[in-house]
């Protein structure tokens, strides 16, 4: 089993952004933490936990997320309508492998890519 943890400001926030972006339910609230799991027995990815701090996200992440997809540009489009943004209007194609820089409502940067 893994579980990652994600620092962040505002959990509750967050909670609902990643819920959403990654078909997740929150399925703890305990202090400063928030727990999420994937919706339905079937599905094993792994827990993600916002863990709720008091200094500011500054400088890049060392670890991402990547957000893998059938279609980079409707997703991008999906998440930001959720709260995301584009850390780039240009899809990196490199090493046979396709994505998009974003950011989630805190700046914490993830990837969109293409299944």
């Amino acid at each position: 089993m893994i579980e990652l943890v994600l620092d962040c400001r505002d959990p509750d926030t967050l909670a609902r952004f990643w819920a959403a972006a990654l078909a997740y339910e929150v399925v703890d609230i305990s202090g400063p933490y928030r727990s999420l799991e994937p919706i339905g027995a079937d599905d094993t990815g792994p827990a993600l936990v916002l863990q709720a701090v008091t200094e500011p996200k500054t400088g890049k992440n060392r670890l991402h997320l990547d957000v893998y997809v059938p279609d980079i540009g409707a997703e991008a489009a999906r998440l930001e309508e959720l709260g995301a943004t584009r850390l780039s209007d240009t899809v990196v194609d490199e090493d046979g492998e396709r994505w998009l820089v974003m950011a989630d409502p805190e700046g914490n940067e993830f990837c969109v890519c293409e299944e």
